[in-house]
């Protein structure tokens, strides 16, 4: 497998990072090309279409063996389920899927075409291995059954934000930060109301306790 692109997000550490694609529309990333694949031939007619699927690697999450069954974020880290039955990135072959909005390409005189996507889930510098164009007709299944996920797609957390702090974010960052917090970003394991957590994201890092489903954020300060 050879690694085609990275891509750059505001995401330096996993914690935090939205467990599927799609789910906080306003992070955004882009996905810069290895030197050998900056040919904008490689990308003719992509930009017809609003979705790609990105083939990815779980770069952060290497494991000597893998476990034929796994423990979802969302049952609560207690419930198993075959690791085939599962998004984990615990997986014998470290690959993830993602489908992720183009919002556009943009031509850069140094590093080529510029993919600009939206909904990412990625961490910043994750090794991309391919890129296909999302296709309704053959992609979407709006009859198809979701098995336990149904359980808990609901399951999104109230968020308190004092307006001091969250006007010293970037404006074009807060609404990714706050939907961020309200994907629940904390361990499946630990719902300590006591316990302070920590999310660098986009050159800060917001610190924050969550109790009876609220985040309540308290300190923003710039990362180190």
């Amino acid at each position: 497998m050879r690694t085609i692109a990275h891509i750059h997000t505001d995401f330096p550490e996993k914690f935090g990072i939205p467990r599927q694609s799609g789910l906080v529309k306003e992070l955004k990333g882009k996905i810069i090309f290895e030197p050998e694949y900056r040919n904008p031939e490689a990308i003719r007619g992509l930009d017809e279409f609003t979705h790609i699927w990105l083939l990815w690697e779980f770069s952060e999450s290497h494991k000597e063996c893998w476990s034929a069954t796994v423990k979802p974020p969302r049952l609560g880290g207690k419930r198993r389920v075959g690791v085939f039955a599962s998004r984990s990135p615990y997986r014998p072959n470290g690959i993830g899927l993602s489908c992720v909005q183009l919002e556009c390409i943009e031509m850069d005189e140094k590093l080529g075409p510029v993919l600009c996507v939206a909904g990412i889930d990625l961490m910043d510098k994750t090794p991309i291995y391919d890129i296909k164009p999302y296709i309704p007709l053959s992609d979407c299944h709006p009859e198809a059954s979701e098995g336990y996920t149904r359980e808990t797609k609901l399951h999104r957390l109230s968020v308190d934000f004092p307006e001091e702090l969250l006007c010293t974010c970037p404006e074009e960052k807060r609404q990714g930060i706050i939907g961020v917090l309200a994907e629940d970003p904390r361990p499946a394991y630990v719902h300590d109301e006591k316990r302070t957590y920590g999310i660098s994201y986009a050159g800060y890092n917001v610190r924050f306790q969550v109790v009876k489903d609220v985040v309540h954020v308290f300190e923003v300060e710039k990362s180190l």
